[in-house]
């Protein structure tokens, strides 16, 4: 059960052919083949993992293609021994937490005797952290931070949270606590406040890159990531491609103060500061990533608000029920936008900035977001089922992410959209595959251009 849990982060029953026998072959000499033990012992760790399948099949406990099939497994980073080690150090902090607010004094949890029943699926759960450690970038520095949050549409009960590789080291919560640069991730809050106002994805717009805009009489300079020049695109088409260069002049098209109210309203708290300034839409807030996650949840069911919670049930220690979770809704949207949103945000998987995603083998929608400088990075998306974010960043929003993991800058839809991904699939595995409601062409479907000066319809 220890080296269950060392290695793999999970119970026996729960270890895969694979991950037996690693176990098994580091267990016959550990300072030969245990990996964090010193450099070398990863190589032999590998030889003795093929060995060991040898010797399974050469024993009748397992067949050819059985092994052939079996790849050598991510193994779990060494974390410090205790009840309030590795990942689950940070779950259990914030049903703590929870708990003291819903009336719960220090005194009652530690006399014992009360059974705490939370949202967690253990499934999504082990999926999470196994996604983190899989896709976790090789020699990475030690302050670059990982969040992620799942929380199922319409109900707000978060299925999942991995706040960091090991609380003891670092009590702040990557999921609940630390904050981000949120980047392109806000750009949907724009596309809500336009398709509100009747402006349609097929609207037009220049995505020339550089521009200059007006921000309270004075000159706001903005590009796109890596300064590409769109030309003449519909906003569809630049919500694909996260076009800095178009979303800026629809948030000025639609008012800043409406992209704020639509952020406050999918579930941005008032406690994150936003600005309504033309540069509000591509993300210079910090929110947290249960925050970003609560959002995208808000958009999986269909205009849907939810509080997001963590505990579900106390009961007293004659098994009395103390506390009985009631979800917490409301209708923000209307079905109509959101159907035109998801629309929109299923072309960023299909074909656009977060591609990566569409390894999950069912219908997604979502957004990548890369913060100015390389200071963030996020993928934030949804099925109908499930909605998650993932983000990666460090201690200040001064530190880049350029060259972690060998790439030249790692945006939303690297390793954060290839977690994502590896997550969903676990999560999700089992359940059915649904699809989103069909889009609602607010606005209708003929292309009109935006100008400086308002719209105009398109000469055919």
């Amino acid at each position: 059960m220890t080296a269950s849990q060392q290695y793999f982060n999970r119970n026996v029953d729960q270890l895969t052919n694979s991950q037996a026998a690693v176990i098994a072959s580091i267990l016959r000499s550990p300072g030969l083949y245990d990996p964090a033990f010193k450099e070398g012992n990863e190589a032999r760790l590998k030889a003795r993992f093929e060995y060991v399948k040898k010797g399974m099949i050469d024993a009748g406990w397992l067949d050819a293609k059985s092994a052939a099939n079996m790849k050598f497994p991510s193994i779990a980073p060494r974390a410090t021994s205790g009840q309030l080690s590795g990942p689950k150090g940070h779950i259990i902090e914030a049903v703590q937490k929870e708990l003291a607010k819903l009336g719960f004094s220090q005194d009652q949890l530690l006399v014992g005797g009360l059974v705490i029943k939370t949202t967690l699926d253990q499934q999504a759960q082990q999926s999470a952290v196994d996604a983190v450690n899989k896709f976790y970038p090789s020699k990475a520095p030690d302050n670059l931070h990982i969040g992620l949050v799942a929380i199922r549409p319409g109900t707000g009960e978060i299925v999942a949270l991995y706040g960091g590789r090991d609380y003891l080291q670092r009590q702040l919560s990557d999921a609940t606590q630390s904050i981000a640069l949120a980047g392109s991730t806000f750009k949907p809050f724009a596309l809500i406040a336009a398709l509100e106002q009747g402006i349609p994805l097929t609207s037009m717009w220049n995505g020339d890159s550089p521009q200059v805009f007006d921000d309270a009489g004075k000159p706001y300079e903005v590009s796109n990531y890596g300064n590409e020049g769109w030309g003449q695109i519909d906003l569809m088409y630049a919500t694909k491609h996260s076009v800095n260069t178009v979303f800026v002049p629809l948030g000025i098209q639609v008012g800043p103060n409406a992209v704020v109210d639509v952020a406050r309203r999918a579930g941005i708290p008032e406690s994150v500061a936003m600005m309504p300034t033309p540069s509000v839409v591509l993300g210079v807030a910090s929110p947290h990533v249960i925050d970003v996650a609560n959002a995208y949840a808000t958009f999986a069911a269909q205009g849907v608000k939810s509080k997001p919670y963590l505990v579900t049930q106390v009961l007293g220690s004659n098994k009395g029920v103390l506390y009985q979770a009631k979800p917490e809704t409301q209708e923000v949207f209307s079905k109509e936008v959101m159907a035109d949103l998801t629309y929109a945000l299923k072309g960023v998987v299909t074909g656009g900035t977060g591609s990566a995603a569409l390894a999950l083998g069912r219908p997604a929608a979502g957004k990548t977001g890369t913060s100015q400088s390389n200071a963030s990075a996020w993928f934030s998306a949804y099925t109908p089922q499930l909605a998650a974010s993932v983000a990666f960043f460090r201690d200040s929003a001064s530190e880049s992410l350029n060259g972690i993991g060998g790439l030249t800058s790692v945006t939303g839809g690297t390793f954060p959209a290839k977690i994502w991904t590896a997550f969903m699939k676990g999560a999700l595995k089992g359940q059915e595959v649904m699809d989103f409601p069909a889009p609602s062409n607010i606005g209708g479907l003929d292309p009109i251009v935006m100008t400086s000066g308002g719209t105009q319809s398109r000469t055919p």
